[in-house]
Order: structure tokens, then sequence, then C-alpha cells
């Protein structure tokens, strides 16, 4: 197992996440095209009122001139008219954006989930991949769409403002201009500090759901230990140092605003006493001032906006970098572009070019070892006949799992090959093989729905007739026929409605009804009990006649009429042959049986004695 070591991110502004980020925008382009509008109009709207009321002002107060009054309101009145209408159209577009990006972002990453192999999941914690599809691409969503409306309307109104005040009067102008300098040093140095916090910080929130996550999945297990204190405690630790981390990004965030806001009072302070002065001697019309003192009072909002976003991309940019890290994770099985042109891949299948299999399967000279480093198989080789039972047996953690999952392509042989029908499985596509296989895995899962539902993930084309038949098959009919809707029956989430034991059946069912050319039952029997697993037993051998299969088992006595038992033992095969044949050699395998057998007898004896 991979130990899980999250990436750390150090650039202060990532014009190339950036860009990756603004493509979601391309499928709603004429929505990003009117929500830019609006934006602009309102900007330009907004930097004509100061115009208004000096007009007003100079005509109307100081020269006494009412004959323009009614055109001015009516003038006045569109311009409000403008106004509303561009606010009930931004407000409207940027919501539809950021909903859009936010299904998008996260339809993405859950494509590439469902297209990710085994090892990605050995190493990614739940609630880590839970934190990026929830409340990071909600920050994306809303960023992107509110963000670019804001950041638009703020320059907008500056170059509009800065444009009049330099028509109006350069002089004063400069003076503003000259607390920018300060007001950009002043950026650079706190947005610094607030990504690092906001890093830090989704961190937290990553731990935080992935202990939710378990929390819930092992309550059952939390309560028979009776580790609710420890659990708690532990809780306590990440949450406090989210909370850290949160008041540390709050802390600063709180501090840099009133900065920026400090030094344009500043600018604006000197430029109004100079403007007073300019009034008294004459130098410029009231009106003028007024103008001045308004798009001077104006320019306070889009540059506290754009420090405000400036912290907010901040904080989204750490919300970003992970989520497009799982969205760009290489896929480490990958089929070749010539291979999925023919037989498609799992998104678009092309069923009507894949060749049927036989079931004759070789490891040849098979090695694997994960990225870390541990090895796991070396130079395993394997010859296996169409139609043969192999089992596969040996103490935990010795490879027989690995063995399944490399023959399933759920991993692939760091060396060597495996061939089906003669030819190297990366030779055609992942869907052709798995679709061509039955698994029943040792702890069963079921998807919320009803139980007809998850027999028919199965064959999703399958009638009610042929699920009906796979469930007297597994000799599932009989309990299911006694629940109160039968088949439409809702099995709870993950099966919490069943037993553990009617859970394995409808999986049985369910890897059944597709007829599959593989079986791969990993101790598919061993959370049955005793009077089900034989009733399994008999069904299983007679599905699997003439169909290859592979067997992990732990109950030996439930493969001794497997054709070969493989025992396996650090990697390597170190006995082989049928149930009776091993018994007689009496090796490794002959000590595993008789061992079981006297744990067995003894427990026997010790459930009839009480």
């Amino acid at each position: 197992m991979q130990q899980f070591e999250e990436q750390d991110y150090s650039r202060q502004f990532d014009a190339k996440l950036w860009r990756k980020l603004l493509r979601y925008c391309k499928p709603y382009k004429k929505t990003f095209a009117i929500l830019m509008s609006a934006g602009l109009i309102l900007a330009v709207s907004d930097a004509a009122f100061p115009l208004f009321t000096g007009y007003a002002i100079d005509t109307f107060v100081v020269d006494a001139d009412l004959s323009n009054l009614l055109v001015f309101g009516i003038l006045y009145g569109v311009l409000i008219l403008i106004n509303s209408i561009c606010v009930t159209v931004f407000i409207k577009q940027a919501g539809k954006l950021e909903t859009f990006i936010s299904h998008d972002v996260r339809a993405h990453g859950f494509e590439k989930l469902m297209k990710l192999s085994f090892s990605y999941f050995d190493r990614t914690p739940v609630g880590w991949i839970m934190a990026r599809m929830t409340s990071d691409t909600y920050k994306i969503g809303d960023i992107i769409a509110w963000s670019c409306l804001d950041i638009t309307w703020s320059l907008t109104i500056i170059v509009f403002s800065f444009g009049f005040m330099l028509i109006t009067d350069v002089r004063l102008t400069v003076l503003i201009l000259l607390v920018v300098p300060f007001m950009v040093l002043a950026s650079i140095y706190f947005q610094r500090k607030i990504l690092r916090a906001h890093r830090e910080s989704r961190k937290f929130n990553s731990k935080i759901t992935g202990a939710y996550n378990e929390g819930i999945g092992g309550a059952k297990t939390t309560k028979t230990l009776i580790r609710e204190a420890q659990n708690f405690r532990e809780f306590k630790v990440l949450s406090k140092g989210m909370e850290k981390a949160g008041v540390r990004a709050g802390t600063i965030t709180a501090l840099y605003f009133p900065v920026i806001l400090s030094l344009t009072s500043i600018g604006i302070a000197i430029a109004l006493g100079e403007g007073g002065r300019s009034v008294i001697n004459n130098m410029i019309s009231l009106g003028t001032l007024s103008i001045f003192i308004s798009y001077a009072g104006l320019l306070s909002e889009p540059i506290s906006n754009i420090a405000r976003i400036l912290s907010e991309m901040k904080s989204a940019q750490a919300a970003a970098e992970r989520t497009i890290a799982l969205i760009e994770t290489d896929l480490e099985i990958v089929d070749s572009k010539e291979i999925v042109k023919q037989y498609g891949d799992f998104m678009e299948p092309k069923s009507d070019y894949w060749e049927k299999i036989q079931g004759n399967i070789a490891f040849q000279n098979v090695s694997f070892q994960y990225k870390n480093g541990e090895k796991v198989l070396e130079d395993f080789n394997l010859e296996v006949q169409a139609g043969e039972k192999i089992a596969l047996v040996g103490e935990t953690g010795s490879g027989k799992s690995t063995i399944i999952n490399l023959l399933c392509r759920f991993y692939e042989p760091t060396k060597g090959q495996i061939c089906i029908d003669g030819r190297d499985y990366r030779e055609r596509s992942q869907i052709w093989l798995q679709s061509n296989l039955g698994y029943v895995l040792q702890s069963p899962h079921l998807f919320s729905g009803t139980i007809k539902e998850n027999i028919r993930y199965g064959k999703l084309d399958a009638t009610d007739e042929e699920i009906e038949e796979a469930a007297k098959t597994v000799d599932a009919y009989a309990f299911i026929s006694k629940m109160e809707k039968g088949f439409d029956s809702e099995v709870g989430e993950s099966g919490s409605k069943l037993s553990t034991g009617e859970k394995q059946l409808i999986s049985f069912a369910r890897a059944i009804i597709a007829k599959p050319s593989i079986f791969v039952l990993d101790e598919a029997t061993s959370s049955i009990d005793t009077q089900s697993e034989q009733a399994i037993q008999r069904a299983i051998f007679k599905i699997l006649e003439g169909r290859t299969s592979f067997i992990v088992a732990h109950r030996l006595s439930t493969i001794r009429h497997c054709d070969r038992i493989l025992v396996i033992d650090q990697g390597r095969m170190i006995e082989s042959g049928s149930h009776q044949v091993l018994l007689q050699k009496k090796g490794h395998y002959y000590n595993l049986y008789m061992n079981q057998f006297r744990d067995e007898a003894v427990a026997t004896h010790l459930l009839q004695k009480n």
C-alpha cells in the first residue's frame, strides 16, 4: 500500500492554472459575454453619475438655469433604468455560469475517478477526493463567475474615473496616483501570506473530510472498541489546525483591507484639500469639485473590490490547484489510440468489434511492484486452459489478490506479459476484458436502489425474467420473495437494509447474470453461513462449468473440487495440483488444510457442547 502525500504548491499566481479554469467558460461563451457586457455597461453608467451631479450643481444651483431640467430628469431616469436592467441581467447570468462551471468541473472529476486505476485509490484518501469534488469545485465556480464580473466592473470604473479625473484636473489626479505604488507593495506582501494560509486551510479541510468519512463508515467499529473519546480527541486536533489556519487567513485579510482603504483615503484627502483651495481661487467650478469628490469617493469601492477579489483568488487558487491536479492525474493504465479506435473505451465502448474470449490465460515471467518499490510478484508463470477452475491459497499478503488484480487488468505487470487466448491483453481494450469478467468480492458492495436494479448492474439490458433466474441460481430468490416489495425492495445505502449474506447472494446474482467468460471469486463465500455456502457452492460449480475461473479462498473446504490449487507464498507459486495430490504431498497445503480442519472441528464441538 502506498502512502498518500499531498502535493505542496508554492506559486503566488499561477497564470497557467487560471487559463485552464477559464476554459470551462468556453461552452458558455454566450452567457459569459452577456455577463461581461452587463458588467461593462453598468460600470460606464456608474461612472456617468458624477458627471450628471456636476452638471446639475453648476447649471441648476450655481447658474439657477432650469431650462434643461426636464431633459436632465429623463436622461437621469434612463441611466437608472439601464443600471437596474444590468444588475438584473448580471445576477441571473453569473448564477447560471457559476452553476454550469461547478457542474462541469465535478463531471470531469467524476469521469476521471471512473477511469483511474486501483493504485490511485490505494494511495488517495476518500476524504481528499470528497473535498475536491464538493467545497473546492463550488469555490471554483464562484470565483470564475462572480469575480470575473466584479473585476471587469471595477477595472472599467477605475479606467473611466481616472479618465474623467484627468480631463477635469491633472494635478489632483496625480496626487491620488502617488499612493498607488504603496498599494501595490502592500498587496504583494499580504497576498503571499493569504495564499499560504489558505493552502494550509485546504489541507486541513481534506483531512477533516476524511475523518468524517472514516467516522461515519466505521461507526459500528468505534462503538464496539469504545473509541468515541479517542476519535473525538483526534478530530479536535484536526479541527484546531483548521481553526488556526482559518484564523490566520482571516486575520491577514482583515489587516489587508484597512491598509488598502487607508492608503486610498490618504490620496483622496490630499486631493480634496487641493481641490478646495482651487475652488476658493476660482481655478475650478463647484460642480467640477463635486465631480472630482464623487470620482475620488467612487474609486475606493472598486479598489477595495479588487483587493477583495485578489484575496478570494488566493483562496480559490488553493482549491483549484488540488482539483485540477485530480482531473489531470495521469492514468496508469492506458489503451493506445489505435486500440480505443477499434474497441472503444469505458465511456464509448464498441462492443460490435470485440472478439469472444475462449478463456486460455498465460502469465509469462510476470513481475509487479508498487511505485514505492514494494515488490509483490517476481517472475510469476502460469498457464490456464479454457474452462479450468483455479484456486489460489496462501497467507495474507502472499500475493493472491495481486494475481487476480493483474488478471483483471486493474493493475498491469511491471515486467512480463499476461496473454488471453494467445495475445497480450494490452493489445485489446480494458473494457473488452472487464466486460467479460464476473467478479465477486469478499466484502459485497451494493448501490442505493432496489434489489432488481443492483442485479441489473451486471447486465443493463437484462429482463425481469433474467434477473429472477439469476436470483434462483444462487438461491437468493427465496429470501427476496419474502420481502415486502420483492425485487423492488430498497437495499439502503451500501445495502444497509440487508444482512451480509443476503448482500453477497445479490452480488453473486449480479455477476452471474452477464454470463461472463472469466469468473473471479475473491473470498466470495467467507461472509456467508455454512448452509448458504453449500447452496452457493452447488450453484457456482454449475455456472462455472466450461468457464475459466479463479477462486481465492480462505475456507479450503470450498475449493476441493477445483481443477488446480495454487499455493502462493511471497509472490511465488510453491505448490500446484489438485486437492488430493496436494494432500498426498504433505507439504504446505497439507499443513494449512489439516490446521484449518482441526480448528473447525474444535469450533463445532464447542458449539454442540454449549
